[in-house]
């Protein structure tokens, strides 16, 4: 039975028509041993009916990889700090959004797009969505997910429990006790992280969780000031206000401004991400530091590993956040 024409030939168009994964044309095409001979031999046999040319070793620079980034929208510091990311860690990449067109097949977009890979940043992927990727051998890593991925998924995040701990710990350690939250919409992963490392340190210091206190924002400057302007017209109001983004911190920065109050002197507040402006805003913000650059390259790298035939050494990366004192926390006022 005759092989049909693939028209210009690509390892993925070779992989299609071979019945095999990506990685593994990848091996074959690199000389890797761990491939079977019959599946070597059919392969070549195809590269060679479709005068597929690789690249040699003689190259004097093998050809970057060509990926889909998909992202749920383009439109804030913390999405360009991951692709800033992304582009450093040796990848071509062509970047579309969700928002353009929310009723959009993505993955089809990503499966039939011709490119070697995907990644995937804080989209939610159903579990139909993992299947179809998986059979579709398109190597894919997620970044930042919004809910916890498959075992098969490779996926790179941050430590969000760690971080809100340690946020809520440096507000507890300046004598506050009315401690109030913003974390991000309800069903995201990395905000009920950060939300749960915020009630951990609270019971670690005895002090009770005040469900008026805990509030849900967007992680867009809008949300964190409109629970903040909420959260100040309490009776009996906080003294600290964690948010769980810089944005959502900046936004309660405007509300405590338009309420008359001084930062920190009558409200203390931090954030989470230590985006570029958080050392610029007024006054500067204490902030967890989410290793954002650092997470974008580090799925580069795991993209490229599983695009190159290689294997991962874990599925989940999760990168340390830490703590980043600046001028926008202090002691409890008198």
């Amino acid at each position: 039975m005759a092989t049909p024409q693939l028209g210009r030939p690509t390892l993925a168009s070779i992989a299609a028509a071979a019945g095999v994964s990506l990685p593994t044309v990848s091996k074959v095409v690199n000389g890797r041993q761990d491939v079977s001979p019959a599946t070597r031999a059919h392969v070549l046999a195809l590269l060679q009916e479709h005068n597929y040319v690789p690249v040699t070793r003689r190259s004097a620079a093998p050809p970057r990889p060509l990926v889909d980034v998909v992202f749920t929208a383009l439109d804030s510091p913390w999405a360009v700090e991951i692709l800033r990311g992304i582009t450093e860690s040796g990848l071509d990449v062509v970047v579309g959004t969700l928002a353009r067109d929310p009723g959009a097949d993505w993955v089809q977009s990503v499966i039939s797009g011709g490119r070697q890979g995907a990644l995937v940043v804080t989209s939610r992927i159903t579990a139909a969505d993992q299947r179809r990727l998986g059979s579709s051998h398109l190597p894919v890593v997620v970044i930042d997910p919004v809910d916890m991925p498959g075992q098969d998924v490779p996926s790179v995040g941050a430590t969000n429990w760690a971080g809100g701990l340690a946020a809520t710990e440096h507000l507890v350690e300046l004598g506050h006790r009315r401690i109030a939250v913003i974390g991000g919409p309800q069903d995201f992963l990395c905000s009920r992280a950060r939300i749960d490392g915020y009630r951990a340190a609270l019971e670690r210091a005895g002090i009770g969780v005040d469900p008026e206190l805990v509030r849900h924002g967007n992680f867009h400057h809008e949300g964190g000031y409109d629970q903040a302007r909420l959260l100040l017209e309490l009776p009996d109001p906080p003294t600290a206000v964690f948010a769980g983004s810089d944005e959502q911190a900046f936004g309660v920065l405007e509300a405590a401004r338009q309420a008359g109050l001084s930062v920190p002197a009558d409200l203390s507040v931090v954030g989470f991400d230590d985006l570029p402006m958080a050392r610029w805003s007024s006054p500067p913000l204490t902030t967890v530091r989410q290793p954002l650059a650092d997470m974008g390259r580090m799925a580069g790298r795991m993209l490229h590993e599983l695009i190159t035939g290689g294997q991962l050494d874990s599925q989940r990366m999760e990168l340390a956040t830490s703590l980043v004192p600046r001028a926008s926390t202090a002691a409890r006022p008198r």
